[in-house]
């Protein structure tokens, strides 16, 4: 893995999810008589062009975590620094934040075992976990942990705060994907790989069912108006697939990805990193890179995780 990998799927992910927020909650219907074209800002949550939300600023808790070693309390600490503090943000302030995420950090303030903190209901599978799972992907090809341990290890970090098998699941799928693209493959060798490889190792398991249409072949076929865009877990991870298959560059991604309009951060965020993997931090919209929020904070988690996790090669 290069280094500069950290970088590009960082960055594809941030500058997907500010591009996202304005627009946050918007129908689809709304978003195709005005369609998101450029990175802009004072939309649902009046802020600035550029500010990333939740899914950066958990995704940066993880990656600055990951970067002393996999440690799951240190991780929530991170996360509870952001909620309580508003660490790991744009502007030193959260304004935005999952209810499982919430509560699975509450529990955590009043000590209930560490992977028992995230919620196991079936209502507990929102996107939660997908959005921040990235950077793990990072730390295992960075060591060299076996294929079946980084199930395992993903499962265990989706379950801080998202603990049914459903995200775990997703997120198991995703990172398999990540990690395809940090091996060099193509983009559509990475997601047909991924998910052929994901659909073997769950094959058989109650919850596997949540993703036939997924595994199905034909899937980037699939009609736009048959995708969902919400908050959903299965529903994110399909629409961020479906856009990386249908798109070839990076900006055309993420706004197709925004423009299916709902969870548009999330969605834009989720298929931003993995299209930041495989077009590279060059090939995003320089105006974009320039405008993002809080770059000096984004470059020095990226930096530090790069100077103790990736040995030099």
């Amino acid at each position: 893995m290069q280094s500069d990998s950290v970088y590009d799927g960082i960055y594809g992910l941030a500058i997907g999810d500010a591009i996202g927020v304005p627009a946050e909650f918007k129908t689809r219907s709304e978003l195709s008589q005005n369609p998101i074209t450029d990175m802009t800002g004072f939309g649902t949550h009046y802020q600035k062009p550029g500010t990333w939300s939740d899914d950066t600023s958990l995704s940066l808790c993880l990656l600055d975590s990951l970067s002393s070693g996999l440690n799951y309390l240190d991780i929530m600490d991170k996360f509870r620094s952001w909620e309580e503090l508003g660490m790991y943000t744009p502007y030193g302030k959260l304004f935005d934040i999952g209810m499982s995420t919430d509560e699975a950090i509450d529990r955590y303030i009043r000590d209930v075992p560490i992977l028992q903190c995230g919620g196991t209901d079936e209502y507990n599978n929102g996107n939660g976990s997908l959005m921040r799972i990235l950077p793990l992907a990072f730390f295992i090809e960075a060591k060299h942990i076996t294929y079946g341990q980084a199930m395992e290890i993903t499962s265990d970090i989706s379950s801080l705060t998202h603990a049914h098998q459903r995200s775990k699941m997703a997120c198991c799928i995703y990172v398999t994907i990540a990690l395809e693209l940090l091996e060099g493959k193509t983009l559509k060798e990475a997601l047909d790989n991924g998910l052929v490889k994901t659909k073997n190792m769950m094959e058989g398991k109650p919850e596997s069912s949540h993703f036939h249409r997924l595994f199905n072949a034909d899937f980037p076929h699939t009609p736009e108006k048959e995708i969902n865009s919400s908050g959903y877990v299965i529903d994110t991870l399909e629409a961020s697939l479906w856009c990386l298959y249908n798109t070839s560059s990076y900006k055309e991604c993420i706004l197709k990805a925004v423009n299916l309009g709902d969870d548009t951060d999330t969605t834009a965020a989720v298929a931003g990193g993995l299209a930041g993997l495989f077009y590279k931090r060059n090939g995003i919209p320089e105006a974009w890179i320039n405008r993002l929020a809080n770059r000096a904070l984004i470059d020095t988690i990226c930096a530090n995780f790069i100077k103790t996790t990736i040995s030099p090669e």
